[in-house]
């Protein structure tokens, strides 16, 4: 069997990391097995759905690195839905009902007054074709609920929760299609699911329920379930999925200097007992993910957690992957030299202008100035070498520690920290370092 997992999000939005890291899991349990990973365009919507939204979705799974091997659109697939419908007609499996919302909440309400679960009471069963036929002459179209066999436990084993087990009798029967002929979730996805091969469904624990009522409607379907599993859900670090978190988007995380890499080695851990380790590719995070990793506890989504793993990648990020990036004339040795001081790319901007100047130095004491015009003797006998330069100075004014350093780096950078002075200083160059000296002794 080829591992066949999918990503089907509504284009009715943009996707959040929520949505990112289900496609993430399901990539990556498909990278695993060498199997396939297919996108699946869930706009049966037309109202809501939007092109500009499928477009942001696929640019947002190529800029992290997740290409579908495939992708269907369920807007496309209306015949298939409506030829697998009309086998179910005719083998009983849905059936026509014609109550309110309204009615529907009124007995729900008196269910539960009652003290009983709130289960549909499929009085619309009751009905004969006479009178469909007379609802059909006042102009009632009815809406459809697939038929739960009552006789078949719904059971199977979840990758991540374990053995399932759900008796259809405390289940309603679920309306699948509205009266106006359009669709609900449940039944097309099911259907595309036999249809695309999905042998693996990954998603978040919210549907659990659904994937109760799916078990029978791939057996009514007459196809064997995939296998399901259910990850806990992300909520933020307040406790809960906060608006912020729910809107919080690619688009958002690229304006702020996000690398995809960062992305994909938080999400891709988050929920599991496993480490995050910036510095592994997507063929060893796919090689060591493991459903069973998984944990039952909310996972626990931290903007600054991704800010420090963003870090982490950049200070790995090689000169060719980002040479792009960077400002004129920023070459190599200077990418190495200002990488581990950087959470962003765009800060190198920052550091290259410090090194090519002119900085402004905060103001020294007398005793400072004196010391600097002192370095900038030793600098031009030394030239610009920083072990170089302190040995002489340190031998020459006694100095050490912070009172060595620290005024030379203030006057060179106009910054107390930053990059290591040994590799700054030959980017400086000699003439440059020189004058700055000077400048902040005069």
């Amino acid at each position: 069997m080829t591992v066949t997992t999918r990503f089907a999000p509504s284009p009715t939005g943009h996707l959040h990391v929520g949505n990112v890291r289900t496609a993430l899991h399901n990539w990556l349990l498909a990278k695993q097995a060498g199997g396939r990973f297919l996108l699946r365009i869930d706009d049966t919507d037309a109202e809501r759905s939007r092109e500009d939204y499928v477009e942001a979705i696929r640019a947002d799974l190529n800029w992290l690195g997740l290409v579908p091997d495939g992708e269907e659109r369920q807007s496309a697939r209306f015949d298939l839905y409506e030829r697998e419908f009309q086998k179910l007609v005719a083998a009983g499996r849905v059936y026509r009902c014609y109550e309110t919302a309204q009615e529907l909440d009124l007995k729900r309400k008196v269910l539960l007054g009652r003290g009983l679960p709130p289960i549909y009471d499929r009085v619309a069963l009751k009905l004969t074709e006479a009178d469909h036929a007379a609802r059909a002459e006042a102009g009632e179209r009815p809406h459809w609920r697939f038929l739960l066999d009552h006789d078949a436990p719904i059971e199977w084993t979840d990758g991540i929760r374990g053995p399932q087990h759900f008796d259809p009798r405390q289940m309603s029967d679920p309306v699948v299609r509205r009266a106006d002929g359009s669709w609900l979730y449940m039944l097309p996805s099911a259907i595309d699911d036999v249809g695309m091969g999905i042998s693996h469904v990954l998603r978040g624990e919210d549907h659990v329920s659904n994937t109760a009522t799916q078990v029978q409607m791939f057996v009514a379907l007459g196809a064997e379930p995939p296998k399901f599993a259910h990850e806990a859900l992300l909520v933020g670090t307040e406790g809960k999925l906060s608006k912020r978190l729910g809107s919080l988007g690619m688009a958002e995380l690229r304006e702020a200097g996000i690398e995809p890499q960062a992305v994909i080695a938080l999400l891709a851990r988050l929920g599991t007992s496993d480490p995050v380790d910036p510095a592994l590719d997507a063929d060893a995070l796919a090689a060591s993910f493991n459903l069973s990793h998984f944990g039952r506890a909310p996972a626990r989504f931290d903007e600054a957690d991704l800010a420090r793993v963003n870090a982490a990648v950049i200070h790995r990020l090689p000169f060719a992957v980002v040479a792009g990036r960077l400002p004129p004339g920023m070459d190599e040795a200077a990418w190495d030299a200002i990488r581990p001081n950087l959470s962003t790319v765009a800060e190198a901007a920052d550091w290259w202008r410090v090194v090519t100047g002119p900085v402004e130095a905060p103001a020294q004491s007398d005793e400072d100035r004196a010391y600097l015009g002192t370095a900038a003797t030793m600098l031009e006998q030394v030239g610009a070498d920083w072990a170089a330069l302190t040995a002489a100075l340190k031998e020459q004014t006694g100095r050490k520690g912070k009172p060595l350093f620290l005024p030379l780096r203030q006057a060179l950078t106009g910054h107390d920290h930053g990059p290591e002075m040994a590799a700054l200083l030959p980017l400086i160059g000699h003439n440059a370092a020189l004058e700055r000296l000077r400048a902040a002794a005069a």
